[in-house]
Parts: structure tokens; sequence; C-alpha cells
């Protein structure tokens, strides 16, 4: 039988497709700062704040800690470059690989972005309320394989 046709499932309780809804709107909203202020895309953001969170890395490292594809990645440190958020140091090892580190127009971007984001996380924990919060982190941490 088809899932079309049987009446015990719907779409719109399945896991994946919530996780997904509820990931789409909630990284739609926060980006609405990000983009506003410093004009980054979402994949920008993902890389200032490995960046600004862990210190410098490669891009390598970047990829495997937030599961980020390597052209993603690529593009977003380009445009960081451009904005003068970061710089890229050769790793004398490996000729191939480049350690990026921010600058101080990066740091004071991050400082300022994760106020924001601590701000906006404490505004979806009044919306769901604080228990609901963390059970939430607690399980997509679970689904994520963070813990």
């Amino acid at each position: 039988m088809s899932q079309q046709n049987d009446p015990e499932f719907d779409p719109r309780d399945f896991t994946p497709y919530l996780l997904a809804v509820a990931s789409e709107q909630s990284s739609l909203a926060f980006s609405e700062v990000y983009k506003s202020r410093y004009g980054m895309t979402r994949p920008e953001w993902r890389v200032l704040f490995h960046l600004g969170r862990y210190g410098p890395m490669t891009a390598t490292e970047i990829g495997r800690r937030g599961r980020i594809h390597k052209i993603k990645i690529s593009r977003a440190v380009r445009a960081l470059e451009e904005k003068r958020f970061l710089t890229r140091r050769a790793i004398e090892r490996d000729r191939r690989s480049e350690t990026l580190d921010l600058r101080p127009p990066g740091r004071a971007a991050y400082a300022d972005l994760a106020r924001e984001a601590a701000a906006f996380e404490q505004r979806l924990e009044t919306r769901i309320g604080q228990r609901d919060a963390r059970a939430l982190k607690r399980v997509l941490r679970k689904l994520a394989q963070l813990e």
C-alpha cells in the first residue's frame, strides 16, 4: 500500500519533514541579522562562527565540524576574505592547506553576531518554554550524533 493512501501516514508529522521545516524557518529568521548587518550568506556565517568559536583552523576542519560542503566553504572563505574578515596562512608542512583565522573586523562581527544569536536563542526559549527548549536541544544533539 502506498503512503499516499495510508490514512495513518501524514507527511506533516514525518520527523524529517518537521526538522527540515523548523530548521529552515529558524535559520531564515536569524539570517536576516547577518545578511542585513554584514551582507553574509549562510555558509559565510557558518565559517565565521567556527573560526570565532574555535579559533584558527583549516577549511577541511570547518567542513568536518559543520558538515559543510567544501565548495560552499571555499566560496564563503573567499567572500569573507574580500570583506577583510579573515586571513589565510599556508601550512608549512602541507602547502596545499591553509590555516584560516579571523582578523579584527571578523572578530568584531563574530562578537556582534554571537550576542545576537544569544538573544535569538532566548526568544526561541521564551516562545517554547525553557523545559521544552532543553529537551529539544537534547533530542537534536542525539539525532545529529553530537552527544
